[in-house]
């Protein structure tokens, strides 16, 4: 008999390209159907057909406090009563960026946009437009939403879908784009001087989150902000994944570097559609109407989204201990995963840091892009659909991460934990 979700999809396939609104959600790269949620509660979803399960996901991310928090909700449902959007001004954009600019050391002005993808594209031509110059780094393996410029050695649902780059992308569109080794200082330092004169601007995961989780080794990124420092270019942190999620100030306060430019994304919004960036003010006074790089949109700063937003960054700032029981929790779950792996003699690599984690299943440490790929991506399918079945719900790719949240409690912990350890007995 079918399950409520197999027909859902269906459906779905008929009139939505892929049966999905974004690719990954798709189960392509591990097979089988993907679940049709109805629900969302703190460390937990329940789908179509009535299952539960402990959310890895956190909507990718941005669910730092966990699914449906009330006082968030409630900030929601109030803002809702005042209607939903006006395409016009509004005090809580002010409020937003007042609450940034004041709060993250590196960021004297910021432009609310609509999405992480958004705010890359923004970032990108505000440096092309303060710099004066064309071209851009970034690293293989990571991910800065679709622009088209940017969708070069992409990662993420890129990497697990089969395609390098994109149909659609022209040469023209990516001839601007340099593509580095990730934790590769020297890789970097040679493409600036082959371009001498012409790098607007190194744009760089702090964390790698879409590729799997990749650390920065020591050095690298103290090593980009010298070198874009020398060259004149700027340093652009994408922090759609780690901004506030590696503490308040994201992984800029937790490595002690500071960009020149800064992108977030739905974080900021507590998983509702919104992003943003910004940094120096000589840079962001560039951005129209202050200055003559055009960016604009009829939803940004939507009344809705920032009052979601706003609340949780209060909730986040004014709760530090909540960045603390994420690290413990971290060290929890990601460190017995390592020593179950190491117990059983499995070819896994386990990288996680603070409340982001990720298993490889390759012999190899995994420390860019290319020794991502080493990873045998059936042999986590074979694990995805093991854990699913357990009632554990992971990012359906080899090349994402898990996200934990201040929901997630002890006992979410030991059932997971004994998940993979069922599953290691298993292999």
């Amino acid at each position: 008999m079918e399950t409520k979700s197999e027909v859902l999809f269906q459906r779905a396939v008929s009139k939505i390209p892929g049966g999905v609104n974004s690719p990954v959600r798709a189960f392509g790269s591990i097979g089988g159907t993907p679940r049709f949620i109805t629900k969302a509660k703190g460390s937990h979803l329940f789908d179509v057909d009535g299952n539960e399960y402990i959310d890895y996901i956190d909507s990718w991310g941005p669910c730092i406090l966990g699914h449906d928090h009330p006082a968030i909700r409630e900030a929601v449902i109030k803002a809702a009563e005042n209607g939903l959007s006006f395409g016009c001004a509004t005090e809580i954009e002010v409020e937003m960026a007042e609450y940034i600019c004041e709060r993250i050391p590196s960021i004297d002005m910021v432009r609310m946009v609509n999405s992480g993808t958004e705010a890359v594209m923004s970032a990108l031509r505000a440096a092309r437009g303060y710099t004066g110059r064309d071209k851009i780094i970034k690293f293989a393996g990571c991910y800065h939403g679709h622009t088209d410029s940017m969708l070069v050695s992409a990662g993420s649902g890129v990497m697990t879908s089969g395609v390098p780059d994109s149909a659609g992308v022209t040469k023209g569109c990516t001839q601007d784009t340099l593509t580095a080794v990730y934790n590769d200082l020297e890789n970097v330092r040679a493409m600036m001087e082959a371009n001498e004169g012409q790098v607007a601007a190194v744009i760089v995961e702090p964390v790698g989150a879409n590729m799997g989780v990749v650390l920065p080794e020591k050095g690298f990124l103290e090593g980009l902000r010298k070198l874009c420092t020398d060259n004149g270019a700027l340093l652009i942190f994408d922090e759609v994944i780690t901004g506030f999620r590696l503490g308040f100030t994201g992984a800029q306060g937790y490595f002690g570097v500071t960009p020149d430019l800064t992108t977030y994304g739905k974080i900021i919004g507590a998983g509702m559609p919104v992003g943003a960036y910004g940094g120096r003010r000589e840079v962001m006074e560039m951005v129209s109407p202050a200055g003559p790089v055009y960016q604009a949109g009829t939803l940004s700063g939507n009344p809705i989204a920032m009052a979601a937003g706003l609340t949780q960054l209060k909730l986040l700032y004014e709760n530090p201990d909540i960045y603390q029981k994420l690290e413990e929790k971290g060290t929890r779950l990601y460190g017995a995963m390592e020593q179950l792996v190491k117990n059983a003699g499995a070819s896994c690599q386990v990288n996680h840091i603070g409340s982001l984690g990720c298993v490889f299943f390759t012999g190899e440490r995994v420390r860019d892009y290319a020794s991502a790929k080493t990873s045998d991506t059936k042999a986590f399918a074979d694990y995805f659909m093991h854990m699913l079945n357990y009632g554990i719900h992971l990012a359906p790719a080899q090349f994402e991460a898990m996200f934990l949240s201040d929901a997630h409690t002890e006992e979410d912990l030991e059932k997971t934990i004994a998940a993979v350890e069922s599953y290691l007995k298993r292999i």
